[in-house]
């Protein structure tokens, strides 16, 4: 019934409307990518799966619920609730492993390199002491948000929905974390490049 020209705009118009095979046409379209991204930061098959199936529930859900708005954005939509059921997965495990494919250059890249020599391995340390210190001095509010935003990349709108405050204060937390932060970052002689 759809083709490979059908847009996913038109499937998930289709699915909310009721129509199941739109959704199975979407999972089929996208399968491949979105386990791969998964199994590039689990390795390994079955812990993928469910969380490639707890994906597609939290979309089914959000869908059927009329909260999606991503309109033309249905495959990063996908990809970052992706991203953040592997965060909590890690986070049950207590490690966190950081991946930002920005293009930038980031600290946490070298935290997760797996061969690094004595040299690295002290600076990799130092560099997780001084971000557990740094985020131990936030109020667990401002901890929260902070976190949602930066590891989970979640929008303003799901941390308040989550936390069940206002975006305003959700943002006033953020404001205070990021001001305290830097007090600390003082405080502990950290040096960060603006």
């Amino acid at each position: 019934m759809y083709t490979n020209e059908t847009t996913d705009a038109v499937l998930v118009s289709a699915f909310v409307q009721g129509d199941d095979l739109a959704l199975k046409a979407l999972i089929d379209r996208h399968r491949s990518r979105i386990f791969n991204f998964i199994y590039s930061k689990v390795h390994s098959r079955d812990i993928s799966e469910d969380i490639f199936q707890d994906t597609f529930l939290k979309v089914i859900r959000t869908v059927k619920s009329k909260r999606y708005n991503e309109e033309g954005k249905f495959v990063p939509w996908v990809m970052r609730i992706a991203h953040n059921l592997v965060i909590d997965h890690f986070r049950k495990q207590n490690r966190i492993p950081v991946h930002r494919n920005n293009g930038e250059f980031d600290i946490f890249s070298l935290i997760s390199d797996s061969s690094l020599n004595a040299e690295n391995q002290i600076i990799k340390d130092q560099v997780e002491l001084d971000v557990v210190k740094l985020l131990d001095v936030l109020p667990s509010d401002q901890r929260e948000v902070l976190e949602m935003r930066l590891f989970r990349d979640m929008s303003f709108k799901e941390i308040s929905e989550q936390t069940g405050v206002s975006i305003n204060t959700a943002l006033g937390r953020m404001r205070y974390a990021l001001i305290n932060l830097r007090k600390a970052v003082d405080k502990f002689g950290v040096v960060l490049n603006n």
